[in-house]
């Protein structure tokens, strides 16, 4: 059983793309789990301030208009349990980053509990 000790308020935030030259459906990216709106919302920001560069104007206009303003209505409605998004559009790729309020749950304990035969068969690779 749960205590009221053991789920942990946060954010799960998401990082998506699309061609819009096809139509595909969008792909994952990269996600995240944020433990406060400043931490999830600062995720987008160095995330836009990275690829800024890189950008068409109109899409550089976007990014920089949401840092400079909409990161702060992103931190509001996040404060308020809100879920948000962030979009930019950079030639046929749209660029999506969603953020949503959520539960976490502890993983189970462990230790004290007999594992199952094959996780003993589980060996590291060696890295390169």
């Amino acid at each position: 059983m749960l205590t009221d000790g053991a789920v942990r308020r946060g954010y799960w935030c998401e990082c998506w793309t699309q061609d819009l030259s096809e139509e595909g459906v969008p792909a994952l990216r990269a996600s995240l789990d944020a433990y406060s709106a400043s931490q999830a919302d600062r995720w987008v920001a160095v995330t836009l301030r990275t690829i800024s560069p890189a950008l068409d104007s109109d899409a550089s206009d976007v990014a920089w208009a949401w840092l400079s303003e909409g990161r702060i209505a992103t931190r509001q409605a996040l404060l308020r349990c809100e879920p948000c998004a962030v979009t930019v559009t950079q030639g046929q790729t749209r660029i999506t980053w969603t953020i949503r309020p959520v539960l976490f749950l502890p993983l189970a304990h462990r230790q004290g509990v007999e594992l199952p035969a094959c996780a003993h068969d589980f060996k590291p690779h060696a890295t390169d």
